[in-house]
């Protein structure tokens, strides 16, 4: 086995996975800026950071199909070509519509990339390596928001638009990319499967595992070739035998995403303001998020072939589901206490004179609070006091919350994160996988939108509390439903999963 081959190829490629992270939780960092320099209301807002996915959603769509009439490595290509325009293009934007655009841009590229790329990783890996290798795909996702992190924090003391450097940097890793996927080969089964080039692949094969490997390995393919010569359809993908594979997919995109998994990336510095924090503290724990986020996808990488997927999954969501009753425990027990020292942080003139009025008072929950301020404040003033200057009020157990955030991040990260591409990029068989993984990723970026597009409102209407125990509750039934449903997929060929998940008709 050549596995530095293996291994430099599936880096590259998994490049991709670091332009999806770092596009992804850059945004967090800028939500001050864009907000104030847009004039955005919650609903904009949401729909600004949500946008990128709303862009991704186009891009599961298309991307099956299209990497398998062009080939993996060209849609990769253009994926490159898109995160370097979207990047560029936002960093520059003037009007809110023109913002959006460019998100949206940069969203296509991401929906591409988190699909073709596990894909392709999963197309040239040797299976006792194919859990590993796809991870990196995570591993490298996980890296870009980490480094985004960073970014944010030393670019957020630029005194005028720091928003617009936090967003430009970007270009940078995305040039890269576009310039070393050209080093790479087209995935092999590819090349056998769609233009029957079967020597070229051959090739491939053999610098990946030697000649006895490649020859196995082709006669593998060429048998399910011919077992599937038709290519597959849409009604191919929700045939009856397809039931136990759409279950397990369907069952993943959905839960790895209502979990709350991009509300905590994308929003970290500002749920850690809601819980007391000031900006420098706040940008500074969303770091801390992000390396805990990387140290546990090591763990996934290390453990994924050796202990299993499915119990992966049973460790990491069961873990969540205590992760995210405690921070609803941490902001439940939350009380906002006016006092002199408090009031004077408010900067608003008539909104602090009103508060005045609340001088000495204590509030034992937000929904007191909002009762409470809606009877002595405007509209307009209620709406700022909540997106500005609630949190001046908060006394909390902020390391509780913390705390709570770092173990749901842990737990994503060794479970539902890495493990949920690395079997959709198994599960189905190789004459749908295009459709298959356009249709599931393209249901998995409409989870995630909306869970994005909600969340400042949710903070700011249903606040804390309720929002984390909706999504305490939604990771104790993707716990349930890895229990029942979830098959493990661990050291077998894709052919071999093709037979034992498939049921004949």
């Amino acid at each position: 086995m050549n596995k530095l081959f293996t291994i430099r190829i599936s880096l590259i490629v998994a490049l991709g996975g670091f332009l999806l992270g770092f596009d992804s939780a850059v945004i967090s960092g800028t939500i001050t800026g864009i907000r104030t320099y847009f004039e955005m209301s919650d609903w904009e807002l949401g729909f600004a950071v949500g946008c990128v996915i709303f862009g991704a959603m186009f891009g599961n769509i298309a991307a099956g199909p299209a990497s398998d009439r062009f080939g993996r490595k060209n849609i990769l290509i253009i994926t490159a070509f898109l995160f370097t325009i979207s990047a560029a293009w936002s960093a520059l934007a003037t009007s809110y519509p023109e913002f959006i655009i460019a998100r949206m841009i940069g969203g296509v590229g991401i929906g591409a990339a988190i699909l073709i790329a596990p894909i392709y990783i999963a197309e040239i890996a040797p299976p006792k390596q194919r859990g590993s290798l796809v991870s990196l795909n995570q591993l490298n996702i996980v890296i870009g928001i980490s480094i985004a992190y960073f970014s944010n924090y030393f670019l957020k003391d630029i005194e005028v638009d720091n928003w617009r450097w936090m967003l430009g940097v970007e270009v940078v890793p995305a040039l890269f990319y576009f310039v070393t996927l050209f080093t790479v080969p087209e995935s092999p089964r590819w090349l056998i499967n769609r233009i029957n080039e079967t020597e070229k692949a051959q090739k491939i094969l053999t610098r990946i595992g030697g000649i006895d490997y490649a020859k196995i390995t082709t006669q593998e393919i060429l048998k399910h070739k011919n077992l599937n010569i038709k290519k597959g359809t849409y009604a191919d993908f929700f045939s009856k035998k397809m039931n136990t594979i759409l279950i397990i997919a369907f069952g993943l995109a959905f839960f790895q995403q209502i979990t709350g998994i991009n509300a905590i990336f994308y929003y970290a510095p500002t749920i850690f303001e809601q819980a007391g924090g000031s900006t420098d503290s706040s940008f500074l724990q969303a770091i801390v998020v992000g390396l805990t986020n990387l140290a546990f996808t090591f763990v996934a990488i290390w453990l994924i072939d050796k202990l299993g997927r499915k119990p992966l999954l049973i460790i990491g969501t069961a873990s969540m589901s205590v992760a995210l009753f405690l921070a609803t425990l941490a902001f439940n027990n939350a009380t906002y206490h006016f006092n002199k020292e408090n009031i004077s942080k408010v900067d608003q003139n008539k909104i602090q004179i009103a508060l005045k009025t609340l001088e000495g008072t204590t509030y034992n929950s937000q929904t007191e609070l909002y009762q409470g301020i809606e009877t002595i404040l405007t509209p307009e003033q209620t709406k700022i006091f909540k997106t500005s200057y609630a949190k001046n009020f908060i006394n909390i157990n902020a390391f509780q919350v913390l705390s709570a955030i770092l173990l749901y991040v842990a737990a994503f990260a060794i479970s539902l994160g890495p493990v949920m591409w690395t079997m959709l990029s198994e599960i189905f068989p190789n004459n749908v996988k295009g459709i298959a993984i356009s249709i599931v990723g393209f249901f998995n970026s409409l989870i995630s939108y909306s869970v994005t597009q909600l969340f400042p409102w949710e903070l700011s209407n249903l606040g804390p509390t309720l929002t984390f125990a909706i999504y305490t509750i939604l990771a104790i039934l993707s716990l349930l439903f890895v229990l029942k449903y979830v098959k493990e997929t661990k050291g077998k060929t894709l052919e071999e999963l093709e037979d034992l998940l498939i049921k004949q008709s």
